[in-house]
């Protein structure tokens, strides 16, 4: 029994110091010396505080703003801890009253706009903390958001061209803009507007 016993352990406590040690510090210096942005949490700062993360959407409300996806998120839209989606099908009466209550919220914020509703704006994604909104969610709002903010259209929606982001390595995914950067820039925006006394 000690024969088979003791290459057993062996066994284990090399394969747990391989697999449970030395391979973890390995692919996490490799991806701080590779990836250091990706591995902290592709964070974002600003005026030297914390904003938030690119990887995580945030609830903007305010109409001076350009608004993100909904989040299924629960007890907080975009809530991290619990990281999913509604689990509504497109049959369920709920996942219904949600849509038109959240077309209801863009047209009440923005009532002049005969533009169709673009989907991403109205639906949550499955993970709940989608950062990201198609370009045509963007232009969408583009008006509302300027005229808010009493900059030119052309300026706004030149800022969104900007921050589209395409398709990763020119295949994969769809053109994207990161609400949290878009609505970083746009501050920015403001505020060098309002410096040169326009």
């Amino acid at each position: 029994m000690t024969k088979l016993l003791r290459p057993a352990i062996a066994t284990f406590l090399v394969l747990s110091l391989v697999t449970g040690v030395a391979y973890p510090l390995l692919t996490t210096g490799i991806g701080r010396w590779v990836f250091p942005n990706q591995v902290a949490g592709s964070l974002i700062e600003h005026d030297g505080k914390l904003v938030g993360s690119a990887l995580i959407g945030q609830n903007f409300s305010d109409v001076k703003y350009f608004w993100g996806r909904p989040s299924a998120t629960t007890p907080n839209p975009n809530n991290a801890m619990s990281s999913g989606g509604s689990n509504l099908g497109p049959l369920n009466p709920a996942l219904t009253d949600a849509v038109k209550a959240r077309v209801a919220a863009l047209k009440q914020a923005d009532p002049d706009n005969p533009a169709p509703v673009p989907v991403d704006l109205v639906t949550a994604s499955a993970s709940g903390l989608d950062p990201d909104i198609s370009p045509a969610a963007a232009q969408f709002q583009v008006g509302r958001v300027a005229r808010a903010r009493h900059l030119p259209v052309d300026q706004v929606s030149a800022l969104v061209a900007s921050h589209t982001e395409g398709r990763q390595f020119g295949v994969l995914g769809e053109p994207r803009v990161n609400v949290l950067r878009l609505n970083l820039a746009l501050d920015a925006l403001g505020a060098k507007a309002a410096g040169s006394g326009q």
